[in-house]
Formats: structure tokens, C-alpha cells, sequence
């Protein structure tokens, strides 16, 4: 066998769809966010980042910098290795304690990744359930995908935020059986909102857990961001709260809370969090310093609104395709890969404007679209320029055809 052509071929297919991801080479600008320094076959550009994820900027907040660079001095830089072996740093502790108070819960356990913490969780709890039964709706994220699939428990997937179809499926299953439903509180390839109330009413209903990826919403919503379940007032009605530090928090990590029980036997038997090497001291004490300013400062998220808001207004404004969003997820059609990518492609070479296109598997094929996620940060000159150069391209490729098709 030609082991390498195997890999090749793949390689292939997925660039002949025009789905081939090319990663920028950028380095971020201290103090200077969303300005970024991209390493170019022509040299070294200025550029305007419109797709990050740190939604809030915090990962340059001065609090933040601080508290890592204080760590770095008086703890160093690694972890150690796993906590089994070295250990809780106490900057693990504190965060813990930190992000359990945040959600309204017992505790709280930190995880390297978003990714691992709903993995790892899901697994282990739905493992630990005899005859559990996973509803999980169709937009999940990847990793709660995984999570579901490597607990080898039955599952049904439930037609997005589709209340009646979710109760269809809860109906007709045994009503002795434990019964786990996973949805996130925002989708951030459509910037929607999930049912909360309502699935927590199904779950109560039909003696079922909750478990709420809340990932593109702690830090963004909530008097003190919690996420959406705080801002409706439901956090105590929802099982297992998951989170990130890795997007509106600046950092990176994934956490979960819940009841001290839940808690401790994901601690105890998820293969995710035991044999994985734990977050560095430098890195906690950041995320630490953000959530804690986060809880007290209002400025940030009140900020982010107007200019995610202003945003929408004058790209419809612009006719461009701006896709129905009520959070601040920007999503704009384009309805095609090599469009998209094409598009993608001008922006950044032409008019310095970094924006990632978005394609199959992670949204459906024909819905591909670019992703604007404006920050605090962005000025009315940034965004009045993103707009204009949106409109020339959309011109010069003639994106509107593909967007009407998808």
C-alpha cells in the first residue's frame, strides 16, 4: 500500500471542494488589540483582526497581563504535570472556587480546553448513569459530539432548539431510564439562542439532567457573566454548566459546575482530566484576574453589544447578507467554499482585514459564510471600513447570487 498517497488523496478532495484550511501567520500587537502583525510572503502587514474569539479584548487588559507576569515570577511557568501527580497549584483552587461561585454552583473543575471539558464530562457522566439515555440537538459542538459518541450510550439528536420534537423524543422513551439533555446557550456559527427555560421545563417534566455548554457566553452576558442561564435567571435550574476561558475570558481552558458529587466523580473517573497535564499557573492566574474583573465591570459587555449592534445595522444597511443573529456572533452568507475563501482571501491581501471563512463540516455545505466577531475595540472608523470593503468585494465576486441560492 501507498501509506502516503491515502493521505494525499484526502488532502486533495477536500481542496478540490475548496474547503482546504490555510492558517494565517499572525502575531497580536500588545495593547494594540485587534490590530495584528501578519507574516506575509511579501513581508510583514498591519492588519485589523474581525474573527476572534477573545470577544472582549481581555486577553491585552492590563489586569489580566499583570497577574500572569506575577505568576511567571514567583510560581514559573509549568504546571508540573498532571494534578493526580503534582498536585492542585493553588492558583487552581482559587479559580475553581472562583468560577463555581460564578455559575451559582458546589464546585467547579478545570480542564486544558474547552473541547476536553465537555468531552471528558459528558462521557463520564452518561457512563456513569446506567442505561443512559443522551438527547442532544442537532448544532452541537464537535466536542459534545465526541463526548456523546465515547460514552457508548444510546442517544437521540433533536431537530435544533426544536422544543415539541425534543418532548417527541423524551415521550416514547422509558420513563425508568436516566436521561441526560446537552444544548449550548449560544450557537456561534448563527449566533442564536437556545430554549433554556424550556428544556429545563421538559427535563423537569421528564426526570432528566441538563447539561448547558455556555462557551460563547460566559464573560458576555449575565450581571456578573455568567452567560445566558444568569441573565434568564435560570442557573439553578440547570445540572452541569460548562464554560471556557478561552474565548470572552482571553485565556485558554475549559471548566465545568455543578454538584460537589457530579464534580468530584468526573475528577475521579474522566480519563480527560486524570492523565492530562493541568493548566500552567501562568495561565490560570490570568484567566483568574479576568473573571474576577468581569464579575464587577459592566463597561465591557455593555460596549460589546452597541458595537456588535451597530454592526449588524450598517452591514443591512449595506444590503450585505447578514444572517438573523441576536447575540454577538456577526455571521454573513456567502452560500459557497471557493467564494467564500476567495473573499476571505481579498480582504486580507487587499484591504488588511482578517477574517476566517467558514465551510463544511462546520456549518452545512451551501451555508458557508465569513464570521464577524466585533469586540469593545473595534471603532466606528474600523467598522465603517470593514463595510466598505465588504460591499467591493461582494461586487467584484458577485456574492449575492451564491447567497440567494443557499
Amino acid at each position: 500500500m501507498d501509506y502516503n498517497r491515502v493521505f494525499s488523496d484526502a488532502l486533495k478532495t477536500v481542496k478540490e471542494e475548496g474547503r482546504y484550511r490555510v492558517f494565517t501567520d499572525i502575531v497580536r500587537q500588545r495593547g494594540a488589540f485587534p490590530k495584528a502583525e501578519w507574516f506575509s510572503e511579501d513581508g510583514v502587514k498591519d492588519i485589523t483582526v474581525w474573527c476572534s474569539n477573545d470577544y472582549l479584548g481581555m486577553g491585552q487588559h492590563p489586569k489580566v497581563i499583570d497577574a500572569m507576569e506575577h505568576a511567571l515570577k514567583n510560581t514559573g511557568a509549568g504546571a508540573g504535570g498532571t494534578r493526580n501527580i503534582s498536585g492542585n497549584n493553588h492558583m487552581h483552587v482559587l479559580l475553581e472556587e472562583e468560577l463555581a461561585d460564578l455559575h451559582h454552583k458546589e464546585a467547579g473543575l478545570l480542564f486544558t480546553s474547552g473541547y476536553i471539558s465537555n468531552d471528558a464530562s459528558i462521557s463520564t457522566i452518561a457512563k456513569l448513569l446506567p442505561g443512559c439515555v443522551i438527547f442532544s440537538d442537532e448544532l452541537n459542538h464537535a466536542s459534545m459530539i465526541e463526548g456523546v459518541r465515547h460514552s457508548g450510550c444510546k442517544k437521540h439528536i433533536f431537530r435544533h432548539n426544536d422544543i415539541e420534537h425534543l418532548e417527541s423524543l423524551l415521550k416514547v422513551t422509558d420513563p425508568a431510564l436516566p436521561k441526560l439533555i446537552i444544548f449550548e446557550s449560544v450557537y456561534s456559527m448563527d449566533g442564536d439562542f437556545a430554549p433554556i427555560k424550556e428544556f429545563c421545563d421538559l427535563a423537569d417534566k421528564y426526570n432528566a439532567l441538563t447539561y448547558l455548554d455556555e462557551v460563547h457566553a460566559v464573560g458576555m452576558y449575565g450581571k456578573r457573566g455568567g452567560g445566558v442561564a444568569e441573565q434568564e435567571g435560570l442557573m439553578d435550574r440547570i445540572t452541569v454548566i460548562e464554560g471556557t476561558l478561552g474565548k470572552a475570558y482571553g485565556l485558554m481552558g475549559g471548566y465545568i459546575t455543578s454538584t460537589k458529587d457530579i464534580v468530584d466523580a468526573i475528577r475521579t473517573f474522566a480519563s480527560g482530566f486524570i492523565f492530562t497535564t493541568s493548566l500552567s499557573p501562568v495561565i490560570t492566574a490570568g484567566a483568574l484576574a479576568s473573571v474576577r474583573h468581569l464579575k464587577a465591570s459592566k463597561i465591557e459587555r455593555a460596549i460589546h453589544q452597541e458595537r456588535a449592534e451597530m454592526l449588524k445595522k450598517k452591514m443591512l444597511a449595506a444590503d450585505l447578507p447578514v444572517m438573523p443573529s441576536v447575540s454577538h456572533i456577526v455571521p454573513v452568507l456567502v452560500g459557497d467554499p471557493v467564494i467564500c475563501k476567495r473573499a476571505s482571501d481579498i480582504l486580507l491581501n487587499e484591504f488588511n482585514i482578517y477574517v476566517q471563512p467558514i465551510n463544511f463540516p462546520t456549518v452545512p455545505r451551501g451555508t458557508e459564510r465569513l464570521r464577524f466577531t466585533p469586540s469593545p475595540l473595534h471603532t466606528d472608523e474600523m467598522i465603517d471600513y470593514l463595510v466598505d470593503s465588504l460591499k467591493a468585494v461582494w461586487a467584484r465576486l458577485d456574492v449575492k447570487k451564491f447567497a440567494k441560492a443557499a
